[in-house]
């Protein structure tokens, strides 16, 4: 089949079957391309789509990144189930096979590091949420105030509210970081998400990542659940497993990049 190749990660030779459902970025299922000691993960995508020009004009689109994103994600997920990937970025493209092969002998020795690193891990997610007073259990409306008094008293035991909670938020995310990287073999603290890009309810006070060996994450789960309930208020939210995003500092380019490699 004539095309470019999307890349979506390099892993280490393995014998399991991907999903049979897996379609693939544009509709083509993925394939192994092997050499030496690593395979890449790719499928054919074609240059209407994914040259530089129309890629990059593509990247602007919402709807066309998504569906992208989402068939990459699929793929991603799949590799997971049966073996330790190395994610590259989303719209990492060669030319042919052969710029795919120079690509992993020029890193060969980063990506092998590196997947020793993760053999055997996957990374979870974990989120706290701080709910606002109007999402709270039990929380109600306050009544109108009968004077300019009453008004500021409302306000001054509102705020001082509010700084409990945040004062409660932050010293339960502190434990519950330090609790969970105990159990990690790593940790990463992501900047908090921003509530009108992310559509969450409330305020994100931990977005953190950890990776944890496969065999020990249902102890990891377990930590967290126990944990939900702790604070009133306080939302937690745990995902995963996934492929190691956050740890894969060898991921082979950026967002939108394109390699030509004849």
């Amino acid at each position: 089949m004539t095309g470019l190749r999307y890349v979506y990660a390099v892993c280490r030779p393995f014998g399991a079957a991907l999903q049979a459902q897996v379609g693939g970025v544009a509709g083509d299922p993925p394939r192994l391309l092997t050499h030496r000691g690593l395979v890449a993960v790719v499928s054919h995508v074609p240059e209407a789509d994914f040259a530089e020009e129309p890629l990059r004009s593509h990247l602007e689109d919402l709807d066309w990144l998504t569906a992208t994103a989402r068939a990459h994600q699929q793929v991603i997920d799949a590799l997971t189930a049966v073996t330790t990937p190395l994610p590259l970025r989303l719209a990492t493209v060669f030319r042919d096979d052969s710029g795919v092969r120079v690509m992993m002998e020029e890193r060969e020795e980063s990506f092998l590091r590196t997947l020793e690193r993760l053999d055997g891990r996957v990374e979870w997610g974990v989120k706290v949420y701080v709910e606002s007073a109007g999402e709270q259990p039990g929380a109600a409306a306050a009544e109108k105030p009968a004077s300019g008094r009453e008004y500021l008293l409302q306000r001054r035991r509102r705020t001082r509210a509010g700084e409990e909670m945040w004062q409660r938020a932050e010293e339960f995310a502190t434990r519950l970081h330090q609790a969970l990287s105990g159990r990690a073999d790593d940790a990463r603290l992501h900047a908090p998400q921003n509530p009108a890009l992310s559509g969450a309810a409330g305020r994100n006070v931990l977005n953190a990542a950890y990776l944890v060996p496969r065999d020990h994450s249902e102890e990891f789960v377990e930590l967290v659940d126990r944990t939900k309930d702790d604070v009133p208020g306080i939302r937690v939210e745990l995902t995963g497993p996934w492929a190691a995003y956050s740890f894969a500092e060898e991921n082979g380019g950026t967002e939108d990049s394109r390699e030509d490699r004849s």
